[in-house]
Order: structure tokens, then sequence, then C-alpha cells
């Protein structure tokens, strides 16, 4: 692991499945589900799913730079969730559900747009993104329940039929950027 770790902080739905996604990438250190860009301190989850706070759910992602680049994450980002819907991923709807990524530096803010840009112009969406671009001011994590909740929940129904197919569908197309030993 290199001496410098940086942070990565993305919405992209329900941060439980998020959260399963990233924490299985080579590189990756460790992985918080919480809230971003809303206007209230210390928010609780009951709070963030009225809709009323601004925040999303979010993760932030602490990574090895040498090992995976914030350009590999946005990559692994576009592809494992809808970019193209505004404040809906699949059944959950809301603006805490929005696709974003809040930017931690001037230099990420340049490459979340450069591969937003790529992205669209790729085609690999039908409908154009809509992700949301923004700095990133505050970040709460969410409650310790929520914490590692696929790895630790995998029975719930919510688990079983919508963070299982997903995580599959991933560690499939993803193979050689997973860790060795994937936990669960």
């Amino acid at each position: 692991m290199s001496d410098k770790l940086e942070k990565a902080t993305l919405g992209g739905g329900c941060f439980w499945c998020t959260e399963a996604v990233f924490q299985d990438l080579k590189g990756v250190h460790k992985v918080v589900s919480g809230y971003a860009g809303g206007r209230v301190d210390n928010p609780t989850y009951h709070q963030v799913c009225t809709g009323r706070t601004g925040h999303a759910e979010v993760i932030q992602i602490t990574f090895d730079p040498e090992i995976i680049s914030f350009e590999d994450l946005l990559y692994v980002f576009w592809r494992t969730h809808d970019p193209t819907t505004l404040n809906q991923q699949g059944a959950d709807v809301g603006t805490q559900y929005r696709s974003v990524i809040f930017y931690h530096t001037e230099e990420q803010k340049a490459i979340a747009e450069k591969s937003k840009a790529e992205t669209d112009a790729s085609n690999l969406w039908y409908n154009r993104i809509v992700t949301e671009i923004s700095p990133l001011t505050n970040f709460y994590a969410a409650e310790g329940y929520h914490q590692n909740y696929f790895n630790q929940n995998g029975n719930q129904p919510y688990c079983r039929m919508v963070i299982d197919p997903k995580v599959r569908k991933f560690r499939k197309m993803f193979q050689g950027k997973l860790k060795d030993a994937i936990p669960g």
C-alpha cells in the first residue's frame, strides 16, 4: 500500500449496493456508506429518506492510486448503476438516490467531467447521462448498521433480490480487478 491514499465520494442509488461493488476492487482500502450534498448537519437515515435534507446516499472510498486510479473507479461507477435516470435507481426513487460524483479536488473535478463526457459520447447508455458533479462540502458516515451491509445481511430479501444479482454481474464483468479474497 502506498503512503498516499486518496478518497472518492460517489452516489449511485442505494449505498448498500454501491458499497458492495466497490469493496471488492483491488486497491480499495475502505468503503464507508454515508450522506453528502445536503444542508442538514449529521443527518440520520430516517431524515435522509424523507428527501428533504438535500443529502444523497453515497459511499466514500479510500483507495491507493498506485493500484487503482480515480479514472478506474469512475469506469466501474458508470457501469454499475444507471446514470441516466434522474433521482432514481430501480425502485428507489428520490433525490437521495441521485447519481452524483462529489469531487475532493479540482483534479478530480476535471477527471469526472472528462469521464462523464467520454462515457456519454461512447453510447454506453441509450439515454443521456444526468450525473451531478459537485464539490464535496461535508460527508457524514451512515449509522453503523448500514456499514458493510450486504456482507452482513446477505440473506435479507433486498440483498438477495437486488444487491446479489448486481454484485454477481459486477464480479463477472470486472474479474481482473477484484481482490483475491472476496469477503462474505
